[in-house]
C-alpha cells in the first residue's frame, strides 16, 4: 500500500491503531482530532485518502464531504461512525463518500478498503452546483427514523438500501410483521432523487375498476408506489398490477412492495402470479427479525427512551437485570412490539430505573414464541448456524459480504460461548478456561478483546 492517509477521529485509541496499521502497510499518516485541521491539510494538497469519523468536537464529518469534494475532486473519503443508523449509510452515499464503515469496525476490512481507495484512480468530477432540478434537502424530521442497528445484518441492509436508492429497479421488502418494512420503503423514497414527488401507498381498492390502476399512476406523478403486503392481494388485483406495470411509460413511478408472506412459496402453491413476482423482485431486501439482531436491542431501547423523553414522558433507564430480560425475550412483534413495551414501561413507572420486576410484569401479558435456536426444532447447532449464515449472505443481494467474514463470525460465536461458560462456572476464570479447554491467559485476553463483562456472574443450575 502506498500513499498518504489523513485520519480524523476524536478517539485517540482509534487514531493510534489506524496510524500504526497504515504505517506498517507502507503509508504516511497524518492524524488529528479536529476537522478544521483536516480541512487545512486537504486545502494544502496533502493526502491521497481521508478516513474520517462523523461526530467530531468541531463539526460533522459528513457535512465536510462536499467541501472536500469542492477543494479536491476525486479525493476518496472513507467514513467511519458509531452512529449506526440507516441515515448515516444513506447520507454517506448521497455525499459521495468512497466507502462507509460502522464502528466498531473490522481493521483488516478497513485496511483492504483503504488499499482499494488508494489504488483506484477515481474519475475527477467538477463540483456540483445547485440547480432548479437539484433534489430538495432531506427533511429534518426524517432524521428520527427508528431504523437503527449496528449488527452485521442491519449494516448490510443499510448498504444495500443506499446502493439501490437512486436506481429505477423495483424493490421487494420482505420480513416479519413489525420489523420496519414500510419504513425501509419510505426511506428509499424520501432520500432518493424522487423525494419531492408523491409517495403513494396502494390498497386493494386502488386496483378495482377499469380506471383504478391509471388513477393510481396519475396520483404518483413519477414518484413512488408502494404495494403494502402485496402477498395478501387477490388474483384479479395481481393481474391488474401486471397490466399496469407493462403499460408504464417514460416518466413511470418507482414500484415497491412489502410482504411478510413467503411469495416464492405462495407462487409455487399457485396463490401468487409468477409474472408479478419477477416484476416486483428487481431487488429484494430482507429485514431481519429482532431475534436475529439481539445486539441491537439496547440501541433501539435507548432510542425509544430518548424519543419518549423528547415527547414529554419521564426519563427512565433500564437496570442491568431488566435489560438482560429484554434481550432474552423472543419479540414476536419485533421492533413495533419493543417500542410499545418501552412506551408502556416509561408511562407506568414510578422511579428512574426500570426494574426486572416491571419488565416481567409487562412481558408476562405479551405473546412469546420459541427462540430461534431453542429446543423442539430438532436442528443441530451446525444446521442453525448454517441458516444464520445463509441469511447473512442473502442480505447482500448477490454481492459478496465485506472481507474478514471468518473473524467476524468467529467473534459472534465466541462471545456467547464464553459468557455462558462464565455463567456456568460462577465467574471463576480458572474453571471456565478448563471447561473450554483453553489457557487461562488466553481466556483473559479474549474477555478483554471481546469486551465481556465478568461481574455479577451466577452459576447455572
Amino acid at each position: 500500500m502506498d500513499g498518504t492517509v489523513l485520519v480524523a477521529d476524536d478517539d485517540r485509541t482509534i487514531r493510534t491503531v489506524l496510524t500504526q496499521a497504515l504505517t506498517r502497510a507502507g503509508c504516511k499518516v497524518h492524524a488529528t482530532s479536529s476537522l478544521m485541521t483536516l480541512m487545512r491539510w486537504v486545502e494544502e494538497g496533502k493526502g491521497d485518502l481521508v478516513i474520517s469519523d462523523v461526530i467530531m468536537p468541531d463539526g460533522n464529518g459528513l457535512e465536510t464531504l462536499p467541501q472536500i469534494t469542492e477543494k479536491r475532486p476525486g479525493l476518496p473519503v472513507i467514513i467511519i461512525s458509531a452512529q449506526n443508523t440507516i441515515m448515516t449509510a444513506i447520507q454517506a452515499t448521497e455525499k459521495d463518500a468512497y466507502d462507509y464503515l460502522p464502528k466498531p469496525f473490522d481493521l483488516p476490512d478497513l485496511m483492504k478498503r483503504a488499499a482499494r481507495a488508494l489504488d483506484q484512480k477515481r474519475r475527477v468530477q467538477p463540483p456540483r452546483t445547485p440547480t432548479a432540478d437539484t433534489p430538495a434537502a432531506i427533511p429534518a424530521q426524517q432524521e428520527d427514523l427508528p431504523l437503527v442497528g449496528r449488527t452485521p445484518a442491519m449494516q448490510a441492509l443499510y448498504r444495500l438500501v443506499a446502493r439501490v436508492m437512486n436506481t429505477d429497479l423495483p424493490v421487494l421488502v420482505t420480513g416479519e410483521s413489525g420489523t420496519g418494512k414500510s419504513l425501509i420503503a419510505r426511506a428509499i423514497h424520501d432520500f432518493s432523487d424522487r423525494r419531492t414527488l408523491p409517495f403513494v401507498v396502494a390498497t386493494a381498492a386502488d386496483m378495482e375498476g377499469m380506471d383504478g390502476p391509471s388513477a393510481l399512476v396519475s396520483r404518483a406523478r413519477g414518484g413512488s408506489i408502494l404495494f403494502d403486503e402485496v402477498g395478501d392481494l387477490g388474483e384479479e388485483a395481481q393481474a391488474r398490477i401486471v397490466r399496469m406495470l407493462d403499460a408504464f411509460g417514460d416518466s413511470a413511478p418507482r414500484v415497491m412492495a412489502t410482504s411478510q408472506r413467503d411469495l416464492m412459496e405462495r407462487m409455487e402453491a399457485g396463490q401468487f402470479r409468477q409474472d408479478l413476482f419477477y416484476r416486483l423482485g428487481g431487488v429484494t431486501l430482507n429485514v431481519p427479525s429482532l431475534r436475529e439482531r439481539v445486539d441491537d436491542i439496547p440501541l433501539l431501547s435507548a432510542h425509544f427512551l430518548a424519543r419518549g423523553e423528547r415527547d414529554g414522558l419521564p426519563l427512565r433507564r433500564f437496570s442491568t437485570e431488566a435489560m438482560d430480560l429484554i434481550r432474552a425475550y423472543s419479540w414476536p412483534g419485533n421492533v413495533r412490539q419493543l417500542e410499545n413495551t418501552i412506551k408502556r414501561l416509561t408511562v407506568t413507572g414510578q422511579s428512574e430505573e426500570i426494574t426486572k420486576a416491571e419488565v416481567e410484569m409487562v412481558l408476562g401479558n405479551q405473546p412469546a414464541i420459541e427462540p430461534l435456536m431453542g429446543g423442539g426444532s430438532g436442528d443441530k447447532l451446525s444446521a442453525s448456524v448454517a441458516k444464520h449464515l445463509r441469511r447473512y449472505f442473502d442480505l447482500h443481494g448477490g454481492v459478496l459480504p465485506p472481507a474478514g467474514l471468518y473473524n467476524r463470525i468467529l467473534r459472534e460465536v465466541e462471545t456467547p460461548l464464553i459468557e455462558i461458560a462464565l455463567d456456568a462456572t460462577g465467574g471463576n476464570q480458572a474453571k471456565c478456561a478448563d471447561l473450554l479447554g483453553i489457557n487461562r491467559n488466553t481466556l483473559r485476553k479474549k474477555i478483554t478483546d471481546l469486551d465481556i463483562r465478568v461481574t455479577r456472574r451466577r452459576k447455572l443450575m
